[in-house]
């Protein structure tokens, strides 16, 4: 899992998704993404069922989260149970929609000076 850091405020951003990827800043990724105050990684999530305790760990282990965005594709997947109680237990909330609301989220909320993370299924 390479990590890449956020080094400026616009690299922090989602400048565009589609295509199976993201575009953050300037550059672009393949395939899922999992998005930290500190920076991003790859996320081995390629359809919601897949989303897990376990591949979510890195949200879990980073500091001063208070929420986490999860874009389960192009529809709608609720969480199960476990992940919503640990997420709970650590403090942060979970907002769970589409990729395409999640990535808009993400980015207002950001602007906004809030403490988010991202986990983002690419479509």
């Amino acid at each position: 899992m390479e990590f890449n850091e956020i080094k400026s405020y616009e690299e922090a951003f989602i400048a565009g998704y589609g295509d199976g990827g993201f575009r953050m800043g300037e550059n672009r990724f393949e395939g899922s993404m999992l998005i930290t105050p500190a920076g991003f990684y790859p996320w081995d999530v390629q359809v919601k069922e897949e989303i897990n305790l376990k591949n979510l760990d890195p949200i879990l282990r980073a500091p001063n989260v208070e929420l986490l965005i999860v874009g389960t594709g192009e529809s709608l997947f609720f969480l199960n149970k476990e992940i919503r109680q640990a997420f709970s237990k650590a403090g942060i909330a979970i907002e769970v929609m589409d990729t395409g609301a999640a990535a808009r989220t993400y980015n207002v909320l950001l602007q906004e000076g809030r403490n988010v993370t991202a986990a983002l299924i690419a479509i």
